[in-house]
């Protein structure tokens, strides 16, 4: 029973930290968020209201990429806080050893995890969403658009004072298959129209192959190979879909679904989805290895050491697991092994540190 009781003693501490380490960093992100979105807009005529409300939207997002860092620094406060007050040494007489209170914290940190990937990411991801909103409205790109659903590949483009919208069914490689390119007037009457089997979107001077071509008046002609010029071309194509932050987990699945259908790679998403997939454990490892180094400290004395070093491992395992997720995203490896790539390493690391403090 007493040690229930010490369990719950446990519990709240430890949650105690992670909320209060949390909302440290959320303010350091408003505070640093809030200077940049200050910058970006200082040549607009704006009010201070809309910096602040940009910021707002955006730092849940951008808290939830550090939480792995704030988990390491949580539970090593926490180790802090109950040995310097002798609660340590309480709770192992109490029949509480160091894998006990190890697999509690791993336990806690795994359930908070899976609220952060269900609940709070979800979230930000929809606060996300509405700031790029707001944000791409000041942006020189803001009168281009492009979605992928599963009618296939739509995109809003603005050339020569014409608006213009294509669509392809599917998309393979450099190629747009089975496209439509429709141009409008400053009133939205149609001026032409363009039907090609493919279209190579490689360079901006596009190149159409078997053409169809359509005025307002109706007369058509056909040609075998012609040139269009856009704003878009492969690159910038792809980097339409590129911040995949501000889609939901549901959003993401079903972003995936229309991709394949149109033949767009869906090695982004794969990525993201991963990622999500991979937060629980990945957060569960940090706070098992800190726990490890902090443990040790009353046997080394030295807890500036400690935290150094736990710091320092966690800056290597966020860019180890950027570089390995790049890696993933431009097919150099396999997808999965890119994402769970950090999370196996710590994972042997942290065994190694369990069998350790367990023989303590």
């Amino acid at each position: 029973m007493k040690i229930e009781i010490h369990k719950l003693y446990l519990l709240k501490k430890f949650l105690k930290k992670i909320f209060l380490v949390s909302s440290i960093f959320f303010a350091l992100v408003l505070i640093i968020n809030l200077i940049e979105e200050i910058n970006f807009l200082k040549e607009v005529d704006s009010k201070l209201f809309l910096p602040v409300w940009l910021t707002l939207l955006n730092a849940p997002s951008l808290l939830y990429e550090i939480f792995p860092f704030i988990i390491l620094i949580s539970t090593q406060i926490f180790f802090i806080d109950i040995i310097e007050n002798k609660k340590f040494f309480i709770l192992k007489n109490l029949g509480l050893n160091n894998l006990n209170i190890l697999k509690f914290i791993l336990f806690i940190t795994f359930i908070f995890s899976l609220c952060l990937i269900t609940i709070f990411y979800n979230f930000s991801s929809i606060l996300k969403h509405q700031y790029l909103l707001i944000k791409n409205g000041f942006s020189s790109d803001n009168k281009y658009l492009a979605v992928i659903t599963e009618n296939g590949l739509w995109i809003r483009d603005v050339y020569n004072n014409k608006t213009v919208i294509i669509n392809a069914d599917k998309i393979s490689g450099q190629l747009l298959l089975n496209a439509s390119i429709t141009e409008f007037d400053n009133n939205y009457k149609i001026q032409k129209n363009l039907i090609s089997k493919k279209i190579d979107v490689l360079k901006k001077n596009w190149v159409l192959y078997d053409v169809l071509i359509s005025d307002e008046k109706n007369n058509s002609k056909k040609v075998e190979e012609m040139r269009y010029n856009s704003n878009f071309d492969l690159e910038k194509i792809n980097n339409l879909f590129s911040d995949l932050s501000s889609l939901t987990f549901f959003e993401l699945v079903k972003l995936k679904k229309d991709y394949k259908l149109i033949g767009y790679s869906t090695n982004d998403i794969d990525v993201q989805l991963q990622k999500i997939y991979s937060f629980p454990f990945l957060l569960s490892i940090m706070s098992v290895i800190s726990s490890i180094l902090m443990i040790n400290i009353k046997y080394q004395k030295n807890i500036l050491l400690h935290i150094f070093i736990g710091i320092m491992l966690s800056v290597l395992i966020y860019y180890i697991g950027h570089f390995s997720s790049l890696l993933g995203s431009n097919n150099k490896i396999p997808i999965t092994l890119s994402v769970w790539f950090p999370v196996l390493i710590l994972s042997i690391v942290s065994s190694i540190g369990i069998v350790r403090i367990n023989e303590k």
